[in-house]
């Protein structure tokens, strides 16, 4: 049971491992998508390309990244299991993104894998992240902004609605390592040089 446990959770690492971002944007002839913009390897990076179809591709597999595993293991793998240990094993998606093999452990923020993430474990907070998301981007315009917040919004919810606890605390975590990526760009806020995105 462990070493299926271990094997599953690498797998999913290697799932949330692969950057659809710079696939995609080599793949339409737009070169690395780290030599664009702010050099990250997330949706929002590859809107800054002008493409808004392929931009939205990216955010849909990086979502999908997030769901589709969560999903299998909870409804088909370990419907038995402890949802904590289930969940816990799906997260891997997350820092797989984060943190890919193949671009030196540099890759995207991890917040469209996050939502995907959110969806598979209750599509109300899935909700609730992305309507909070599209409010503050909508007037504010920076994606930055309006994921860091939702990050925060999020678990406080999940506690206000009294969660399961165990896996509130798990996506605290996760939202604290996301928080920790958004650095530079908590920075560029602060100092009003973070770009706004363009709908």
């Amino acid at each position: 049971m462990e070493n299926n446990l271990i094997i599953l959770a690498v797998i999913c690492y290697f799932i949330g491992s692969i950057p659809f971002a710079y696939i995609l944007t080599k793949l339409f002839g737009f070169g690395d998508v780290r030599n664009i913009g702010s050099g990250n390897v997330g949706a929002t990076n590859v809107l800054r390309t002008g493409k808004k179809k392929l931009a939205f591709l990216v955010l849909f597999f990086d979502i999908l990244k997030g769901f589709v595993p969560l999903i299998v293991l909870k409804n088909y793998l370990f419907t038995n299991s402890s949802e904590l240990i289930v969940c816990a094993i799906a997260s891997l998606t997350i820092l797989g993104h984060i943190f890919p093999i193949w671009l030196k452990f540099k890759g995207g923020k991890g917040v469209a894998t996050y939502i995907g993430y959110i969806f598979a474990i209750n599509y109300i907070f899935g909700l609730i992240f992305i309507f909070a998301w599209l409010f503050i981007a909508l007037i504010k315009k920076y994606s930055s902004l309006a994921s860091i917040v939702c990050l925060m919004i999020l678990p406080l919810s999940m506690y206000i609605m009294q969660f399961d606890k165990d896996i509130n605390l798990l996506l605290l975590f996760i939202s604290i390592i996301i928080l920790i990526k958004h650095y530079s760009n908590i920075l560029r806020l602060f100092n009003k040089t973070e770009s706004k995105i363009k709908f």
